[in-house]
């Protein structure tokens, strides 16, 4: 638990969380400003993080911002670290992280899709990894509404009064 103390107190003093926790075992939190977030994983990864294992966002809509959430795991101490940041959820955009973690790539196209995150410097965060023909919200904002889009795709069908038995026959017979 010595490790666990030290990197407590290391990240502590070089990034200046605006709040940090530890979650579980083995697991650190940590809150940082959106514009520190480059500076910060390019830190962990000298300290041994060197492993991006998501990039995920979530969405609170009431409070009008997006949570990117970078997890991170070191291999040599075995503790996982989450770093979390707030961004404005109207016009969300931040850098990159594809220069530190190449596959981070994959990550920030899929956060893009699903959330509309803008991420500058991966030209490739806008080409649809999922949604090819996608032309509404992004699906996993909290404002999405899944029936009206469904409704407009999808129009209404008739159904007929008959039953198919799970033997093949119909109701009738």
């Amino acid at each position: 638990m010595n490790s666990m103390n030290n990197t407590i107190n290391e990240i502590k003093a070089a990034l200046k969380p605006l709040k940090m926790e530890t979650p579980a075992f083995r697991q650190i939190a940590v809150v940082v400003k959106p514009d520190t977030v480059h500076n910060a994983l390019s830190y962990l990864k000298q300290k041994g993080f060197t492993q991006l294992s998501i990039v995920t966002c979530v969405d609170w809509i009431k409070e009008s911002e997006f949570e990117l959430v970078y997890i991170l795991f070191s291999w040599t101490e075995g503790i996982h670290i989450q770093l979390r940041a707030r961004i404005d959820r109207d016009k969300p955009v931040m850098v990159t992280a594809t220069d530190i973690f190449p596959g981070a790539q994959y990550y920030e196209r899929e956060v893009h899709e699903f959330f509309g995150v803008e991420f500058t410097g991966n030209e490739d965060a806008a080409k649809p990894l999922f949604l090819e023909i996608w032309d509404d919200l992004p699906p996993l904002r909290k404002d999405f509404d899944p029936q009206a889009y469904s409704d407009s795709k999808f129009p209404m069908r008739e159904r007929g009064n008959e039953f198919v038995s799970e033997i093949g026959g119909h109701d009738d017979e």
